[in-house]
C-alpha cells in the first residue's frame, strides 16, 4: 500500500488546468516542517527549522474546491500515493521531486487565520464531512461509565 498523509501549508497559489480530455487538476505545494530538525542547532545557538516539500495534483472536483478556497500559507491536510519523480535541473544535476495525488484534502486554516491573511473562508473541509462535524459536536460521557 503506497499513501502519505502530509499536513503542511502552501508555498504558492494554487493552479488549475484542465487536460486535453476535459480533467480539472489543480497543482500546488506544501511545506513540512521536520520535527526532527527541532533538535539541531545552527552556528549562532539557535534552533534550525527544516522542512520538506511535496508537490500536490489534485483532480475532478475536489481539485475545483482546492482551486476555490486554498491559497498561500494556508494550512491543508493530505492523503494519498506518494511518487518520487527524479529530473535534470538548470545547473545539470539530478533532483528528486515528491509528488502526491491526493485523495482527500482538508481545510485547516481556520475562518478567523484566513480573514487575517486577507481572504474569505467558506468551506471548512473539501472533503466528504467527518460523522462528527455531521453530529455537530461532542456527546458528554461520564468518566465513571468509561472502562479504563
Amino acid at each position: 500500500m503506497n499513501k502519505i498523509i502530509l499536513i503542511g501549508n502552501l508555498t504558492r497559489d494554487p493552479e488549475l488546468r484542465t487536460t486535453p480530455n476535459g480533467y480539472t487538476v489543480c497543482d500546488f505545494t506544501i511545506a513540512v516542517n521536520d520535527r526532527r530538525g527541532r533538535n539541531q542547532q545552527n552556528a549562532g545557538g539557535q534552533q534550525q527549522d527544516t522542512a520538506q516539500f511535496f508537490r500536490i495534483s489534485v483532480w475532478r472536483q475536489l481539485g475545483e474546491t482546492c482551486a476555490k478556497y486554498l491559497a498561500k500559507g494556508r494550512k491543508v491536510y493530505v492523503s494519498g500515493p506518494l511518487t518520487a519523480r527524479t529530473y535534470q535541473a538548470n545547473d545539470g544535476t539530478t533532483r528528486v521531486s515528491l509528488e502526491v495525488t491526493a485523495d482527500e484534502v482538508e481545510f485547516l486554516t481556520s475562518r478567523a487565520e484566513s480573514e487575517a491573511m486577507g481572504g474569505g473562508y467558506d468551506a471548512p473541509a473539501a472533503s466528504a464531512p467527518s460523522p462528527m462535524a455531521q453530529n455537530s459536536g461532542f456527546t458528554a460521557v461520564e468518566t465513571d461509565e468509561l472502562p479504563f
